[in-house]
């Protein structure tokens, strides 16, 4: 059992889980509420639900890792979790002036270090 891609797999799940509730209240559900174009309102659906849909689909490559190496897998997954992470701080710095407004990136470059970590661990 590869323990940090566990580690990562459960965070990863519990990033979903904030996602879908926390974010769900704070984020998607305002956005839907609101008075914008209803082809806007249509297209935040599309991408809330896609990130739901990326975070339980990169939960589950998680615990596959935990359970059987895959380099491959490893480095797109651990792509992912950078490139997430580099978007919230870019957004944080350029549109919020900080990057701790949404800091989101911390948890995604948590992942990205448990996936690097479990990487080197065959």
């Amino acid at each position: 059992m590869n323990k940090p891609m566990l580690v990562a797999a459960v965070i990863s799940a519990l990033t979903f889980g904030l996602h879908v509730i926390g974010g769900g209240a704070d984020v998607h559900i305002p956005i839907q509420a609101s008075t914008l174009p209803l082809p806007l309102r249509a297209i935040s659906a599309v991408l809330w639900h896609f990130v739901s849909l990326i975070l339980a689909l990169q939960s589950l490559g998680f615990l596959s890792l935990a359970r059987a190496s895959n380099r491959d897998l490893s480095l797109m997954l651990i792509g992912i979790q950078i490139g997430t992470a580099v978007l919230f701080v870019f957004y944080g710095m350029t549109m919020l002036g900080s990057v701790w407004i949404i800091p989101q990136w911390t948890i995604f470059l948590t992942i990205a270090a448990l996936g690097l970590w479990g990487l080197g661990r065959r």
